[in-house]
């Protein structure tokens, strides 16, 4: 098949370029992602490649598929930026790449935790102005706390397992409780009982229509004063602006967020020479307990390594009409 990836990168050039053409597949990469202005640019491909902040609805595929579009390859696991019953009308294929090495993007969520609670992030930039005061930077142990994982998916169990090593009680809360994770000692609890109990609480959720601002102004009154947030899933779990009043109040004592419910304007984009337009992000940056990073907890070797694996077999898929184990359905 000849592909074309959108949103690419240098690190997607090196992830896929020589993988697709072992495997008898040809590449174009566009740096630009895919919306109304790009999709041409898609023209005589039998399939595109899609990260996290392309936008696929339903006019776009439909000129994607007058254009010979049949397959799309996700080279993530969110699918929410696709229209995907317009997709099975129109008889293109989607896959996914549903759990690449969970331990990376778990790994990040704690670097986050620990980040905010001792203060790492001011505690350098005062060393590096010679100011070597405490006042300010007082945390607490996390042994003992109370951490709620609020999805126990691939990513969520990793994180629950972290956790309990830190010696945290560990709570969860997921519509499919995994036995695996009982059996080791955590508890799954109604949503409201982990908002409630929990100093920490992390998100690991898919983006759908019953996780949308499924933290907001009337979740956030029942969460616990103090505690800390963690979102490394998706940045629509989030209302923003109810977030930025949880901070303003002290109801949020720390927030720490690798995903933005705007952020396809500004991620995975260089904006240092410019000013930046979105007041709500603006508005985060001035909190000293909020840490951001630009939807970097996948960014791992072993992360990448996986991803390109799993989007060529789907493309193999694709291009031979097999059964694909990754494909997603409306």
């Amino acid at each position: 098949m000849h592909l074309t990836v959108f949103s690419a990168k240098s690190y997607d050039r090196m992830m896929l370029d020589d993988l697709c053409r072992t495997h008898g597949h040809t590449v174009t990469f566009v740096e630009s992602r895919l919306d109304a202005t790009t999709v041409r640019l898609a023209e005589g491909s039998a399939a595109v490649c899609l990260f996290v902040n392309d936008h696929a609805d339903e006019a776009i595929l439909g000129l994607l598929a007058a254009g010979g579009v049949r397959g799309i390859a996700l080279r993530c696991a969110g699918y929410n930026q696709i229209d995907l019953p317009a997709a099975q009308r129109l008889g293109i294929r989607v896959a996914r790449v549903p759990a690449y090495a969970p331990n990376a993007i778990a790994e990040h969520a704690v670097g986050l935790m620990l980040m905010l609670n001792r203060h790492l992030h001011r505690a350098y930039n005062r060393i590096r102005e010679g100011n070597f005061a405490l006042s300010g930077l007082l945390g607490f142990n996390f042994a003992g706390k109370t951490v709620a994982i609020i999805g126990t998916g691939a990513i969520g169990a990793v994180t629950a397992r972290i956790m309990q090593g830190f010696g945290c009680i560990v709570l969860a809360h997921d519509l499919q409780p995994n036995l695996a994770l009982e059996s080791a000692g955590i508890t799954y609890v109604p949503l409201a009982t982990a908002l409630a109990t929990a100093d920490i609480i992390t998100l690991h959720l898919p983006l759908n229509t019953s996780t949308t601002h499924l933290i907001n102004r009337a979740s956030i009154t029942t969460i616990k004063p103090g505690a800390m947030l963690i979102n490394t899933s998706r940045g629509g779990l989030i209302d923003t602006e109810a977030a930025i009043e949880a901070l303003k109040d002290g109801c949020l004592g720390a927030l720490g967020l690798d995903v933005y419910e705007h952020e396809s304007p500004l991620f995975f984009e260089d904006h240092s020479n410019t000013p930046i337009t979105d007041d709500l992000f603006s508005r985060l940056l001035t909190f000293p307990n909020v840490v951001i990073t630009g939807h970097q907890a996948f960014f791992t070797r072993e992360a990448l390594a996986e991803i390109g694996e799993t989007t060529v077999a789907n493309l193999d898929a694709f291009a031979k009409n097999l059964p694909c184990i990754n494909e997603v359905t409306a």
